[in-house]
């Protein structure tokens, strides 16, 4: 990191607070290999956790939240309440689920380093941008392929 005053708006001329380099404490001691296993085990378990939360972002989520509107529209006949609790039904599902994929990712870290690995970084934004491009594959597959783009249209010969 760069020291110039430029770099932090002139207000600390060394390093800015909190951003010291992190020290870990000396290796603890390891479990047993049991224990090392199971806490293996359960890291794959949180990890296809995070991946199943990141597809249901990726559709039954919003088609859930389409549907809430859709029902608040047919009860009160307006469709400005409709959409009003589609967008809210949205925003709190997907920021709820993101939370919640946040702190299994770091229960997922603490995990694997139990399991005897050295995981510092964890696996959400790669969990999250793999589901992406197989969601938008997937979609792409059904609009051009099993739906096809053009079904709707009717060509008369003539």
């Amino acid at each position: 990191m760069r020291t110039d005053p430029s770099d932090n708006g002139g207000l600390f001329v060394g390093r800015r607070p909190g951003t010291a380099p992190v020290h870990f404490r000396e290796t603890p001691e390891r479990a047993g290999e049991l224990r090392q296993r199971v806490d293996g085990s359960l890291a794959r378990f949180m990890l296809a956790g995070i991946t199943l939360l990141c597809l249901l972002c990726w559709g039954p989520i919003p088609v859930a939240c389409l549907w809430l509107g859709s029902k608040a529209n047919y009860l009160t006949g307006s469709v400005s309440l409709g959409l009003l609790v589609s967008f809210a039904a949205l925003f709190a599902l997907l920021f709820g689920t993101l939370a919640l994929m946040k702190r299994i990712d770091g229960a997922w870290i603490l995990v694997r380093r139990a399991a005897g690995y050295d995981q510092r970084v964890g696996a959400l934004g790669r969990i999250f941008a793999a589901t992406a491009v197989v969601c938008a594959l997937a979609f792409a597959l059904w609009f051009l392929v099993i739906h096809g783009p053009g079904t709707g249209l009717v060509v008369r010969g003539g």
